[in-house]
């Protein structure tokens, strides 16, 4: 299936300053894969290391030696002869050898006309600890589960994709129903690629849930093995207390939601590991949206969104018919798989994005963000219902501001506010980036 990161990993190759890189994301997000078929599909030959089942292979770099004794080692050992440029070396699951990670700035330093790439389901948890991180020697990319367009591109259906990328708004309004009936879908299946193989090849949405499920176990079985003994109760009550949290009107992360009397102190070295480990995202809140936002960041309050919204689906067990089918049901947690879906699919943007909302104020804003020069209060619509008093009482106290709405609506220019469809936001954003405005 397509992924746009190989687009990055094309413009990496031709880098001539290209160092070492590392692609980090969460665990089957995909890594290993979109690092084969870039092997496969830009270079002549791929070697592939992996050292949770390579002793061998972590035996030479613990050993260590020079960058060239390294790759001798390593052409031998996969029986491919190893040629500068066009032959792509990838070291996976490196966090089971730390020494292979340091081993980078040697590359660099030594052998910099080599393609190395390297991947890990829990590098994250690696670099936030004991690790030696060649800082300055390595180039840096992350993937995550796909995106809403990577959907709809494995479902084939390119002239819906076109008209989203070229921003050709009478065919992407005369198409709303087509594009929210592809939404819908993608939030029951959601990024996860295995699951989303399993969709397009007709394998029913039964097993979509079946894959979804086991892979929520493999993060359990991940929370058991690899985090602190004394952390995995906490990691667990944090990750389980997500969805709710979402589903509710809090304007933040809630501890007490967690248990009763619990205080950030307990739980913050759990929410890390999750965030380090690319399970949750952390979204914190301004005091004002203004330019830049960083300036106006409020540590003490925070929002955490899981990965994934099919993933999300299959936390809360909510059934086919009510994700796929817009009723009243659904209504509550409509609004936060709404939420999810939109922060899900600007992570990947590289955008600034934070939430806004002061004190006991009834104003609460569910994004802002930050692109180019300006900054933007986006408020997310789970339905076509654009009634907004918390975002129009914002903006009459703001009128220097222009506000973006994503709802269900068709796309429309009302001058305070531009309506953005939820399935085409994403782009617009990714254009605007290009242009600076």
């Amino acid at each position: 299936m397509y992924r746009t990161v190989i687009q990055d990993l094309i413009r990496w190759k031709q880098n001539t300053n290209r160092k070492p890189l590392i692609l980090q994301g969460a665990r089957q997000v995909g890594k290993t894969y979109i690092l084969k078929e870039f092997g496969r599909t830009e270079y002549a030959k791929t070697v592939h290391i992996s050292f949770d089942r390579d002793e061998k292979a972590r035996q030479f770099f613990n050993e260590g030696g020079s960058a060239e004794k390294l790759i001798r080692l390593l052409s031998a050992h996969s029986e491919i002869d190893i040629t500068p440029n066009d032959t792509l070396i990838i070291l996976d699951e490196i966090q089971e050898c730390p020494a292979a990670l340091e081993a980078l700035k040697y590359f660099y330093e030594e052998t910099p006309q080599y393609h190395i790439v390297v991947a890990g389901s829990l590098l994250g948890i690696s670099l936030h600890g004991n690790a030696s991180f060649p800082v300055g020697k390595v180039d840096m990319m992350r993937l995550f589960p796909m995106t809403y367009e990577e959907f709809l591109a494995a479902l084939g259906r390119q002239s819906l994709l076109k008209a989203l990328y070229e921003q050709d708004w009478e065919v992407v309004n005369n198409m709303n129903e087509v594009y929210i009936d592809f939404l819908r879908q993608y939030y029951y299946v959601g990024g996860m690629p295995e699951a989303v193989l399993a969709y397009v090849e007709g394998h029913g949405l039964r097993e979509v849930r079946q894959i979804q499920e086991r892979i929520l176990s493999a993060y359990r079985y991940d929370f058991s093995k690899h985090a602190p003994s004394r952390e995995v109760p906490r990691i667990n009550m944090v990750w389980d207390s997500i969805p709710s949290q979402l589903a509710k009107d809090n304007k933040k992360f809630i501890y007490g939601a967690l248990k009763k009397g619990a205080r950030a102190t307990q739980f913050e070295e759990a929410i890390q590991w999750l965030i380090d480990a690319g399970l949750v995202y952390k979204v914190s809140r301004v005091s004002a949206i203004k330019m830049p936002l960083k300036f106006y960041e409020d540590f003490s309050a925070f929002k955490l969104f899981l990965l994934d919204v099919g993933l999300m689906g299959a936390m809360v067990n909510a059934p086919s018919s009510i994700v796929l089918i817009g009723n009243d049901i659904f209504k509550e947690y409509k609004g936060a798989f709404t939420e999810l879906f939109a922060y899900t699919q600007l992570v990947t943007t590289n955008i600034p994005t934070y939430y806004h909302c002061v004190g006991e104020s009834t104003i609460e804003i569910d994004f802002a963000v930050q692109i180019g020069e300006k900054v933007y209060p986006v408020e997310v619509k789970a339905e076509t219902n654009l009634q907004s008093k918390s975002l129009k009482t914002y903006m009459q106290d703001h009128p220097e501001l222009k506000a973006l709405r994503l709802s269900m609506q068709n796309h429309i220019d009302q001058g305070w506010v531009e309506n953005l469809p939820l399935f085409a936001f994403k782009e617009t954003l990714k254009k605007r980036i290009s242009l600076q405005i």
